[in-house]
């Protein structure tokens, strides 16, 4: 029996120290993709195995320097449990109630990164059905429409997490986006072609001209086609996509799982 103890604890350290191996990467990808603002902004990650606890950038470093080491370790009421620093309170505030209330919120991203905060600066900030890339959010984007100034209680949180209604993604009005997913890979990958979806709209925006929009018959047949799966792929492409992206940060001399 110990040695099965013994093993499932060395498994469950794994386990905890790739996450923040891959939330540190993400950190330092959202300086290299200009989705981050320095020192503000927050990414957390359940804690693999401690219910009630994420990994959260300590506030004040920039995101560049954050490293799977000097992450810190947060319960939901905001107490610094592991590690050194102190949590920004709207990370707090916004974060524990999407990961307490969203089904499948393990990781909350949260920025302000410019072409999605710019549309969410708009009175119709919808991510509308005319690119490809937009497709890809059929049914995962829940809207917020009313700002409320800072995060400042976790009533904010609770209110953000209802709007999401069990969706991925929440778009906040005059403030930028929270994007979730079950893995650290998931969510980036959908933070990443968010944006991508956000600048190509606006790009279309500010030709003044007549935009062509996808057909409903169109989107329906893109929703069941996004049910299909390729069994040769032993990952999915979220994970395919965040791997990659691990590589390149490493060919650039980068620190992040240190």
């Amino acid at each position: 029996m110990q040695i099965v103890a013994e093993a499932a604890h060395d498994i469950l350290e794994a386990e905890r120290r790739q996450a923040r191996i891959d939330m540190a990467a993400a950190h330092q990808l959202a300086v290299m993709d200009d989705f981050h603002e320095g020192i503000d902004n927050h990414f957390t990650l359940n804690v693999p195995g401690r219910q009630g606890r994420f990994y959260l950038n300590a506030f004040g470093l920039h995101w560049s320097e954050v490293t799977a080491s000097n992450l810190i370790e947060v319960s939901y009421d905001g107490d610094v449990v592991a590690g050194k620093g102190v949590p920004d309170r709207s990370a707090i505030c916004i974060h524990a109630p999407i990961h307490r209330l969203v089904p499948g919120a393990e990781c909350v991203l949260h920025t302000h990164m410019p072409y999605c905060t710019a549309l969410a600066q708009l009175e119709d900030m919808t991510l509308e059905m005319t690119g490809q890339a937009a497709l890809y959010f059929i049914d995962k984007i829940a809207y917020d429409y009313e700002y409320n100034g800072f995060a400042d209680e976790q009533t904010e949180g609770e209110r953000m997490a209802a709007l999401m209604d069990g969706k991925p993604i929440l778009m906040l009005a005059n403030h930028g986006v929270v994007v979730t997913g079950k893995t650290v890979a998931s969510a980036y990958h959908r933070l990443y072609f968010l944006e991508r979806a956000c600048r190509t709209q606006m790009f279309s925006m500010w030709t003044g001209m007549r935009r062509k929009f996808v057909a409903d018959e169109v989107i329906e047949k893109v929703r069941a086609q996004s049910r299909n799966t390729n069994p040769a792929l032993e990952m999915s492409p979220a994970d395919y996509y965040f791997s990659a992206m691990k590589r390149v940060l490493e060919a650039r001399g980068s620190s992040y799982a240190a």
